[in-house]
């Protein structure tokens, strides 16, 4: 897949270049607002989980893998790397894919604690160094009716969504509660914790 160029003005001369190592449309709008030039680049890699690995760690090591998915391609980059797991009590919940799958999912999480792990990494091709660090967000959903749920997903159809629903969109009125440090890590991108993360390699926003 070709690499896509976001249109904002080139970096200054002694920063490396932002790569965003994803095709997910919800990631690259919210690096936007960063206001900070970046290409993506596509990373495709197994998202499954290993033999006795716990959640947060598995996102985190997904966000690596992402990042060194694409490095070979990138030799004097700053890669960031972001995947999201969620869970419902020991349930692993991935992305629905159709509406009866999504149902399943929201009839489960009604009622109850989702937690949204977020892993971010940054990494510097340049030096092979590279930062990491995993967001989790609490979402508890409310008392869901079939009807609720059924046209929810009619109407936002986020079969490509961990969870099934998008708290920046309608899925906000299936919730009751969000506990979070950052908002943006229940969205797919933790931007706080990447802002740390770019002020270490010498990067301070905003620019």
């Amino acid at each position: 897949m070709a690499l896509k160029t976001d249109s904002k003005p080139a970096y200054p001369a002694d920063f490396l270049p932002l790569i965003l190592a994803s095709a997910s449309p919800y990631r690259q709008r919210q690096l936007k607002t960063l206001n900070m030039p970046f290409q993506t680049a596509p990373a495709n890699i197994e998202e499954n989980q290993q033999p006795d690995e716990g959640f947060e760690a598995m996102a985190g090591r997904l966000s690596q893998q992402k990042a060194y998915a694409i490095a070979k391609r990138f030799p004097q980059h700053l890669i960031i790397g972001s995947d999201q797991v969620a869970t419902q009590g020991s349930t692993l919940l991935r992305k629905a894919g159709n509406f009866d799958q999504a149902c399943k999912q929201l009839r489960l999480a009604s009622g109850s604690t989702v937690l949204f792990h977020t892993g971010l990494t940054l990494l510097n091709t340049q030096t092979d160094h590279y930062q990491q660090s995993v967001e989790t967000v609490k979402v508890t959903f409310r008392h869901l009716t079939d009807t609720q749920i059924e046209t929810y997903l009619s109407l936002e159809q986020p079969f490509d969504c961990a969870g099934s629903f998008k708290a920046e969109g309608l899925g906000i009125s299936l919730i009751s509660k969000i506990e979070c440090r950052d908002f943006n890590a229940l969205i797919g991108l933790p931007l706080m914790a990447l802002v740390d993360m770019l002020e270490k390699e010498g990067i301070s926003l905003p620019l």
